[in-house]
């Protein structure tokens, strides 16, 4: 096998780097990858350098790894801030670090890419020996691979200088529900009837709520999700991580097809609206904007309306971002995120591993406490007789 490393995929065929893929992760397909590189939200001054590798056997591609060399910490959402301040104040250089995720999207999903029915222990190894050549070229202190699947935590093992790290988002996770009334049903009775306000009250304030999958978007709906999300950024005093010609460009790519939107109107006015991806059993949402205040649309648009199309599709597993306790309500529970370190320098390495630990029995503790908010019963279901 022969390990290469890319500092863009322009050089790499996209039908054989996606035949790598996977079914559910929409984030690790060639035109989600190459639109952020094309549009200039990578590369650069941006502090995201690609440096993809690849392992071949002559002229086939039969794994990867995305890549990237990383001058901060900023837009990962696994953070590593205190690990950084601790190595400079040793007089250890942190960075340049090498982090493998799709820059900005804290969603798990596929880091090994790799052929189907192949052994992926050697297929790994070969990964493996690749970030150790890209650390070496780029003089990094580490590797982080982030939001980790849990396959592939288990093909780390033979790995032991990864060192596993816990933190947690929320999620939704497939029950058996054939319609949004049984997944209601499932809830506490006065969760069930805040819900129940909430959407009521978008129908009665004249609003009205449009899936629409990426090909059917007109220019002016691409534009105003380009809008929304850049004025979501100013509202929160955020960087805009994506440049202004990425909508644009992904949806002139096949990328287009993996996203769906959903979107509110006032009259013709768009006035709010959410641009998430899908592919497989897997939902994700990523980006919300409005123009004015409107109460509870932001879970109508963010939450109801994907979980509603989770269930109707078959979905296993919705996640709707990093962060936001108040997700607990709309049914998205406390869910486990892995993310693997391996840190060059064995004093930091040391450090390291004596805090993980401690940090993952605190966040199990976490967990299990906000898991106790769940709107769910904790006795029977109720059926969806009578909603």
């Amino acid at each position: 096998m022969r390990i290469e490393l890319h500092g863009d995929l322009s050089r790499i065929d996209p039908d054989a780097w996606d035949a790598l893929a996977g079914d559910d992760d929409p984030f690790v397909e060639h035109a989600f990858l190459r639109t952020l590189e094309t549009s200039g939200s990578v590369g650069g001054d941006t502090g995201w350098d690609p440096l993809h590798v690849t392992v071949w056997e002559g002229s086939a591609l039969v794994a990867a790894l995305p890549l990237y060399v990383k001058a901060h910490s900023y837009g990962e959402f696994i953070f590593d801030f205190a690990w950084a301040n601790a190595s400079l104040r040793v007089g250890l250089p942190y960075y340049p670090k090498l982090v493998s995720m799709t820059p900005f999207t804290p969603a798990t999903g596929r880091r090994v890419l790799r052929a189907a029915g192949r052994d992926p222990a050697p297929l790994v190894d070969a990964l493996v020996a690749g970030i150790r050549a890209a650390a070496e070229e780029s003089r990094a202190s580490g590797a982080h691979i982030l939001f980790v699947p849990d396959d592939e935590r288990a093909l780390f093992a033979a790995h032991p200088d990864f060192q596993e790290r816990l933190t947690q988002q929320y999620h939704w996770h497939a029950a058996g529900d054939r319609h949004f009334v049984d997944y209601l049903a499932r809830f506490r009775s006065e969760v069930r009837k805040q819900v129940r306000k909430e959407r009521r009250g978008i129908t009665e304030r004249g609003l009205a709520v449009r899936v629409v999958p990426g090909p059917e978007l007109t220019d002016a709906e691409w534009d105003a999700l380009d809008l929304f999300y850049r004025d979501t950024c100013d509202r929160k005093g955020s960087e805009a991580y994506l440049a202004p010609p990425f909508f644009a460009q992904l949806r002139r790519t096949r990328g287009a097809e993996r996203v769906v939107a959903v979107l509110a109107y006032e009259g013709e006015t768009l006035v709010a609206g959410t641009l998430n991806l899908e592919k497989g059993r897997h939902l994700y949402g990523r980006y919300w904007g409005c123009l004015a205040q409107y109460d509870a649309l932001h879970f109508e648009l963010c939450y109801y309306q994907l979980i509603e199309r989770a269930i109707a599709r078959g979905c296993t597993r919705f996640e709707a971002g990093a962060q936001g306790e108040h997700k607990i309500k709309r049914g998205l529970v406390p869910s486990p995120i892995y993310s693997l370190h391996w840190l060059a320098e064995p004093l930091l390495a040391r450090a390291v591993a004596d805090y993980l630990p401690r940090e993952a029995r605190a966040v199990r503790a976490e967990m299990a406490m906000l898991d106790a908010q769940s709107p769910f019963h904790r006795g029977p279901a109720k059926t969806s007789a009578g909603g």
